[in-house]
């Protein structure tokens, strides 16, 4: 894992930053440090200090924990243009990180300092408020998670997650195609669906015409079908 120093326009455009002048967003960049990972390396570990949180700025990592007979658990995918690792950070777990980040694909993530970031925050209502924002959505995809984990099968979990990650944005033609280059492998960890279970619906799905699978990734070709999939 390489690193270098980062400038202040590499920050700028963060909502969680919008509330801050141009010298404390200097001071920040000053700071900061961007990470270049390459696949399968890791971030950092479970029970590391948290002493940075994180900006993707290219790639995609998996956010997982070990079981105590060593199988992986992915919980959460990071995709570029998101933060992660604001909670362990922010409430001082003292068991540092309480998940390991390893990259994917080749990706690009900036170190943010913790401590820099809480000074400013202690003279920042507004950016205290975007925290907070932050961290609300996150735990509204908590939710829906749980939901999604305790309420549906997994067939259904499998193509809300695609339709998900696709776009919220409702208004896709009647056909529309996207490839999905997150590992299927990473998928049915993170849907808690057994491989040779995922591999069935997987292929249930391609018969309906409804997603191809292409090598590790996943094109979905009809999307408005894969909706009606899922609808009540």
């Amino acid at each position: 894992m390489t690193s270098k120093q980062i400038q202040a326009e590499d920050i700028s455009n963060l909502p969680l930053f919008g509330g801050l002048d141009d010298e404390q967003l200097n001071l920040i960049a000053r700071h900061s440090n961007a990470l270049e990972l390459r696949r399968g390396q890791q971030l950092f570990r479970t029970g590391d200090p948290a002493v940075n949180f994180f900006y993707l700025q290219r790639g995609q990592l998996k956010l997982t924990r070990s079981s105590f007979d060593g199988d992986e658990k992915v919980i959460s995918v990071v995709r570029a243009g998101q933060t992660f690792a604001e909670a362990a950070l922010f409430m001082d777990a003292p068991g540092g990180y309480p998940v390991s980040a390893i990259a994917i694909e080749e990706s690009r993530a900036l170190a943010l300092p913790g401590e820099v970031i809480k000074k400013l925050l202690r003279n920042s209502p507004e950016t205290c408020f975007r925290v907070m924002a932050v961290m609300s959505a996150r735990l509204r995809e908590l939710v829906v998670q749980i939901d999604e984990l305790t309420l549906h099968n997994a067939t259904h979990r499998l193509a809300s997650y695609l339709l998900a990650r696709l776009s919220d944005n409702a208004s896709f033609p009647p056909v529309q195609e996207a490839r999905l280059m997150t590992p299927k492998v990473v998928i049915a960890s993170r849907l808690s669906i057994q491989p040779e279970t995922f591999s069935r619906i997987l292929a249930r799905l391609r018969d309906d015409g409804l997603v191809a699978s292409e090598g590790s990734s996943i094109v979905v070709k009809d999307v408005e079908g894969l909706r009606r999939f899922v609808q009540p």
